[in-house]
C-alpha cells in the first residue's frame, strides 16, 4: 500500500506524476476547487468582521469523503495543487476539508510537469503559505462583494441576466471610453511630398521624402503649401548634402508571460485569449509522446514573470550553440520584469527545449502545435544574440528645402534566425542606388510625388491590445484577463468583428449606469491601487481584512444610494404611434437580450410583439427616406435607411440634417461637432455654432 498521498488539481495530470514517483506514492485530483462560497446568498459576515462562510461545493461530497479515507491511511499527504493564490487556496481548503495535521500535510509546487520537476519538489515542501491565501480571499470576498450587490440592482433597473464585477466593469469602461474618443474624432488633412530622383547608370528612381529645411521640420497640411515648395523647387537642383553610415540592433525577445503570450497568439494565429489558455492548459498537463509516455511540454501557463531557470537558460544556450554557432549565443543574462510582476515562478517556456516542435507535431493537434513552436521559438530567440543592421540615411538639398532618405540591411540575423514577430518585418527600400551616392553627388528630379493623408481615429480595441492595456494600467492579473473579455462577450455587453471589439447598446447602457452610480468601481486608478494593496496581502505586508474592511461600508452606501436615486431616473415604456393588430392599443418599447422590440401594453392578455426599428430624426441624404437606426447581426449600432435594400445608406455615425457649407455633402454628427462626410472636403463646425444658425 502507498505510503504517500498526493493531491493534485486536474485529473488529467494524475497518470504522468504516478508514474514519476511509482509505488509508494497515490496520487489523486481534487477537481478544483472543493469548497466555496454559497451561490444563494453573499456568504460574508460583515457584521461578524467579515468572516467567510464555506460550504462544500455541490457535488463534491463524495470526492471529500474519498480523499479522507486516502489521507487517514497514508503517512504524509502532499498537497500539489497549481504554484499560484488559486492552488494555494484550493489546498488551504483541502487541508480543513480533510482536518489534515499541520505534521501530516505538507505543500509542494513545480512549475512544470516532468520526473524531474516533481521529484525536486518533494524535497522542497513546505508548509501551506497563508498570506498566498488571504490574498484569494480578499480578491474572492471583493469580487462577491462587487458582484453581488450591484448585479442585483442591474437587474432592476435595466433587466435579468445582468452582471457587475470589479475587473470586468473597469474592462468595459475602458472600451466604452475608447469607442467614444473614435466617435468623437474628426479627421485632420495632411500631405506628403517625396521626390523621384535619378541616378546616373540606375534604372530605379531613388525616393526621397521631404522634411523642411536646415533646423527646422515644416509639417505639410494642405495642398497649396506643398505646391508652393513645389513652385519653389522647380529651378533648384538635388545635392547630397550628407551621409550617415551606422548600424543599429534589434533586441531580441523576452519569453512569453501570461499577458505577451496571449497578445502574440491573437495576432500571430487569430486566437482568442480564452482559446489560447485552453490549448497552453493541454500543454502543461501533459501530452502523450507514445515512447517517452505522457509529458508536461510547457512550464505554468499563469505567470507575469520573465525569469528563466538557470537549468532551463543553460540547456537553451547549448542547444543555440550546436544548432547555429557560438556567436548567436545571447551575451545578455538579464531579463527585464514588469513592475507588477510578483515573479512566483518562472516565464511560459517548453520544459525541455531539444523537444523541437518538429518532433512533438505527429503528437499533437494543429492548434496545439502552432502555439507550441510559437512557444518554443519566443523561449529560444530570447536566449539569442540581438539582430544587428546597418544603417544608412542621406540628407539632399534642394535650395533652401531638405529632403531624406534611408536604407538599413540585415548584417547579422541573431535571434531573427529562429523567430519574427509582424513589427520586425524591415521595409524593403525602393531602390539600392542609395548605397552607391556620395556627397556632392546631384541626382536629377524625374517628378514631385505628392499624396493627400487624414489622420486616422484611435483603433478599436481587439483581444490582443485589450490584454495589452489591461497589464498597463494594472487592471486585474494573468488569470483573470480571459476571463474578464469572455465575460463581457457573453453577457452581450461587447461583441467581436474582425477581431475588433465593439460595445452594444446593452454595454453603454450598463456603462452609464456603472458611472453614475459606483463611479469609484470603475475608475482605473482606484481599481490599479486596489491591486496594489491586494499583492500587498500576498507578500504580507497588508492584512485581508482591513482592506475589504476598508471596501465594504463605502460600497454598502453606494448601493444603497444608487437604488434610491436609480429609481428616479427609471424609463417608463415608451408609447409609440404603432397601433397593435390584435387589440387596437398602441404599442410600447421593451427591451429584450437582443435589444429593443415592440410589445403590446396589454401583457399578458395580449401577447403580441413586434420588431422595433428607432427612427434617427434625419432624412435619408439619397433618397429622402427615413433614417432609422439598426443594428448588425452581431448586435452593433448603425445607421440605415428605411428604403433598404432599395437604398443602401448606411453609416456608423448619425446623419446631421445640415448640408456640408462647402461641398454640399451631408454630414455626419462627431460628438459635439458636425464634419463633412467627403474626407476630400475637411468641413467641421461645432455643432453649438449650427443650431445657433439655423435659429
Amino acid at each position: 500500500m502507498a505510503k504517500n498521498l498526493v493531491i493534485v488539481e486536474s485529473p488529467a495530470k494524475v497518470k504522468t506524476i504516478q508514474k514519476f514517483l511509482g509505488a509508494n506514492y497515490e496520487v489523486t485530483a481534487s477537481n478544483g476547487h472543493v469548497r466555496d462560497l454559497p451561490k444563494s446568498r453573499l456568504g460574508i459576515d460583515v457584521e461578524n468582521d467579515y468572516e467567510p462562510k464555506y460550504i462544500t461545493i455541490r457535488g463534491k461530497g463524495d470526492l471529500l469523503a474519498d480523499l479522507r479515507k486516502s489521507a487517514n491511511k497514508a503517512e504524509k499527504v502532499y498537497l500539489a495543487t497549481d504554484p499560484d493564490r488559486e492552488g494555494e487556496a484550493i489546498s488551504w481548503h483541502l487541508a480543513q476539508a480533510l482536518k489534515l495535521d499541520d505534521k501530516k500535510m505538507r505543500r509542494i509546487t513545480f512549475n512544470e510537469i516532468t520526473k524531474t520537476a516533481v521529484k525536486a519538489s518533494l524535497k522542497e515542501a513546505r508548509g501551506i503559505d497563508q498570506n498566498l491565501v488571504d490574498e484569494q480571499q480578499a480578491r474572492r470576498i471583493l469580487d462577491r462583494m462587487v458582484g453581488y450587490e450591484i448585479s442585483p440592482l442591474l437587474w432592476k433597473k435595466i433587466k435579468r441576466g445582468l452582471s457587475a464585477g470589479r475587473v470586468q466593469s473597469v474592462a468595459l469602461r475602458i472600451i466604452a471610453d475608447r469607442e467614444a474618443e473614435i466617435d468623437a474624432f474628426i479627421p485632420s488633412e495632411y500631405w506628403s511630398l517625396d521626390a523621384a530622383l535619378q541616378l546616373a547608370g540606375e534604372k530605379k528612381p531613388l525616393i526621397a521624402h521631404f522634411y523642411g529645411k536646415e533646423k527646422e521640420k515644416i509639417s505639410l497640411e494642405n495642398q497649396e503649401q506643398v505646391q508652393e515648395i513645389m513652385n519653389a523647387l522647380e529651378q533648384e537642383n538635388f545635392v547630397v548634402q550628407e551621409i550617415k553610415r551606422g548600424t543599429r540592433s534589434k533586441k531580441a525577445p523576452l519569453p512569453f508571460t501570461t499577458s505577451t503570450l496571449q497578445q502574440e497568439a491573437a495576432k500571430a494565429l487569430n486566437f482568442s485569449t480564452q482559446k489560447t489558455m485552453r490549448i497552453a492548459q493541454q500543454l502543461y498537463e501533459g501530452i502523450d509522446l507514445k515512447k517517452e509516455g505522457t509529458v508536461g511540454l510547457i512550464s505554468y501557463l499563469r505567470t507575469d514573470s520573465t525569469r528563466v531557470s538557470e537549468e532551463a537558460d543553460r540547456s537553451a544556450r547549448d542547444y543555440i550553440a550546436q544548432q547555429f554557432g557560438e556567436e548567436f549565443v545571447s551575451s545578455n543574462n538579464a531579463g527585464n520584469q514588469n513592475k507588477n510582476a510578483q515573479d512566483a515562478h518562472e516565464a511560459i517556456r517548453p520544459t525541455d527545449v531539444k523537444r523541437t516542435p518538429v518532433y512533438v507535431k505527429e503528437f499533437l493537434s494543429r492548434d496545439q502545435f502552432r502555439l507550441y513552436q510559437l512557444i518554443w521559438k519566443r523561449f529560444l530567440a530570447s536566449r539569442m544574440e540581438n539582430a544587428s543592421y546597418e544603417t544608412l540615411s542621406v540628407k539632399l538639398k534642394a535650395g533652401e528645402f531638405l529632403f531624406t532618405a534611408s536604407s538599413s540591411k540585415l548584417v547579422f540575423e541573431g535571434f531573427m534566425n529562429v523567430y519574427t514577430q509582424t513589427e520586425d518585418e524591415e521595409k524593403k527600400e525602393a531602390s539600392a542606388s542609395i548605397r552607391k551616392l556620395e556627397e556632392g553627388d546631384t541626382p536629377s528630379l524625374t517628378e514631385f510625388l505628392p499624396e493627400q493623408h487624414f489622420t486616422q481615429p484611435p483603433s478599436h480595441y481587439t483581444e490582443a491590445s485589450l490584454v495589452k492595456a489591461l497589464e498597463e494600467l494594472g487592471i486585474g492579473r494573468p488569470s483573470t484577463y480571459a476571463p474578464t473579455i469572455s465575460t463581457l462577450l457573453n453577457r452581450r455587453y461587447i461583441l467581436k468583428e474582425n477581431k475588433n471589439l465593439h460595445i452594444t447598446e446593452l454595454g453603454e447602457v450598463v456603462n452609464m449606469v456603472m458611472m453614475k452610480a459606483f463611479p469609484s468601481i470603475v475608475d482605473v486608478n482606484f481599481t490599479a491601487n486596489m491591486e496594489g494593496l491586494l499583492d500587498c496581502i500576498g507578500a504580507g505586508s497588508v492584512k485581508w481584512k482591513t482592506v475589504v474592511s476598508n471596501f465594504w461600508p463605502d460600497l454598502a452606501e453606494a448601493v444603497a444610494n444608487a437604488d434610491r436615486e436609480l429609481e428616479q431616473i427609471t424609463i417608463e415604456d415608451e408609447v409609440t404611434d404603432v397601433i397593435c393588430e390584435s387589440c387596437g392599443r398602441n404599442m410600447v418599447i421593451k427591451y429584450g437580450p437582443h435589444g429593443k422590440f415592440l410589445a403590446c401594453p396589454g401583457f399578458p392578455d395580449c401577447r403580441n410583439t413586434r420588431s422595433y426599428m428607432e427612427k434617427a430624426g434625419v432624412a435619408c441624404p439619397k433618397c429622402g427616406g427615413e433614417i432609422l437606426i439598426r443594428k448588425s447581426k452581431k448586435g452593433r449600432r448603425y445607421f440605415g435607411c428605411e428604403n433598404t435594400p432599395e437604398c443602401d445608406f448606411m453609416s456608423w455615425q448619425k446623419p446631421s440634417a445640415r448640408k456640408c457649407p462647402q461641398c454640399g455633402s451631408y454630414m455626419l454628427e462627431k460628438g459635439r461637432k458636425a464634419a463633412c462626410a467627403d474626407p476630400a472636403c475637411g468641413y467641421v463646425e461645432s455643432l453649438e455654432a449650427s443650431e445657433k444658425t439655423e435659429a
